[in-house]
């Protein structure tokens, strides 16, 4: 069960901006005009928790904080160019951004769909009834299935592991009370340290917190982290948790077990696609300082540094000359072996790569 396609992609159902992508080519005055789909955006750099398998942890967790009154320019400017949805997470705890609420009504009235990952820390009840009902979804980080365990990976107090858990489901209750139509999931990355509590979270999510789902997923190495304790999980061992977990399944809610993304990590990476498709077109990172990128996996990287929404509209930093740049050298020089493994195009590029390189058999035997 993954109604929201999860553990799979949905640019399939955007087939214009996917046809006009495979019409580029090698053409940069067709490939500027493509804008993406889908953007995550960091409204601050800090974080109130100091997770073990924090992939920017390189970062430094610094307290940048993107200005509203910058925002009020291009966020319309965005959804006016074909932005369509804006997930708020990235280097920081997005929900430490003071005026996070009025973020969360400027992006919906710019015609641009709005989700969260957080830690659920800071998820109180003013968040919950001035927002929930302008979310599409909001995914909590609860990586453990009970507090000691909880404090130790997210290098917390064990008393954040209650507040969450209470935090949850009060959203869940004012959902519910007001007929809102905003999924509320729980995601954990799974680590040798929580494996054995992937039950009882479960159980607590299902039956306790009443969330839509759970998704359970593997740990992936970025490139610049400063941890690398988690590089060479093997996931092997693990695979057979999905037939246990899946009798949690019911009609309001799901266990999303992504074992296709635990066999991709263990695959050898030289099986796969040997260009990035998805970069620069059908997406892009905002950091919260403002500087715009084309790839998550390489933020601080110059090369995929394309300009700065507190100097520049967000169009011409979309066509600008460092987007061009990066453009040409996605498509010339990029080593794909040096990529992260399961990126977050990983899916993208699979299904683009195939359209692409038209290495489906029979493609004209519909």
């Amino acid at each position: 069960m993954d109604a929201f396609l999860i553990d799979s992609h949905k640019l399939i159902y955007h087939p214009k901006r996917v046809a006009d992508l495979l019409d580029t080519g090698d053409d940069w005055e067709k490939a500027k005009q493509i804008y993406p789909i889908y953007m995550e955006l960091s409204p601050v750099g800090a974080c109130n928790h100091r997770c073990t398998f924090c992939a920017v942890d390189y970062i430094g967790y610094k307290s940048s904080m993107l200005d509203y009154s910058i925002l009020e320019q291009r966020l319309p400017e965005m959804g006016s160019l074909g932005v369509k949805s804006i997930m708020y997470a990235g280097e920081g705890e997005p929900l430490l951004h003071k005026k996070i609420n009025d973020i969360v009504a400027l992006t919906k009235k710019s015609g641009i769909d709005v989700a969260f990952t957080t830690n659920g820390v800071l998820m109180n009840q003013e968040f919950i009834e001035k927002s929930l009902d302008k979310i599409s979804w909001i995914k909590i980080s609860l990586n453990a299935g009970n507090a000691a365990s909880y404090a130790a990976i997210h290098k917390t107090r064990e008393r954040d592991f209650i507040r969450v858990l209470e935090n949850i489901k009060r959203a869940v209750a004012f959902k519910h009370e007001n007929n809102i139509n905003c999924t509320i999931g729980v995601q954990a990355l799974l680590l040798p340290e929580n494996a054995a509590d992937m039950l009882e979270l479960a159980r607590i999510c299902r039956d306790e917190i009443g969330c839509d789902y759970l998704v359970i997923k593997p740990y992936s190495q970025h490139l610049f982290s400063e941890t690398h304790q988690y590089e060479s999980v093997d996931y092997q061992p693990y695979l057979d948790m999905e037939a246990e977990l899946a009798k949690f399944n019911t009609e309001r809610f799901q266990l999303i077990f992504r074992s296709h993304t635990m066999h991709k990590y263990m695959e050898d990476p030289k099986q796969r696609y040997q260009k990035c498709h998805a970069t620069p077109f059908v997406w892009a990172y905002i950091m919260a300082d403002g500087r715009v990128y084309g790839c998550s996996a390489y933020l601080l990287d110059k090369r995929f540094e394309y300009g700065n929404i507190n100097e520049s509209s967000f169009q011409s930093i979309w066509q600008g000359a460092r987007r061009q740049e990066n453009f040409h050298y996605v498509r010339e020089n990029l080593n794909i072996q040096d990529c992260r493994r399961n990126c977050r195009m990983d899916e993208v590029n699979r299904y683009l790569d195939r359209l692409i390189n038209n290495n489906v058999p029979h493609v004209n035997f519909i």
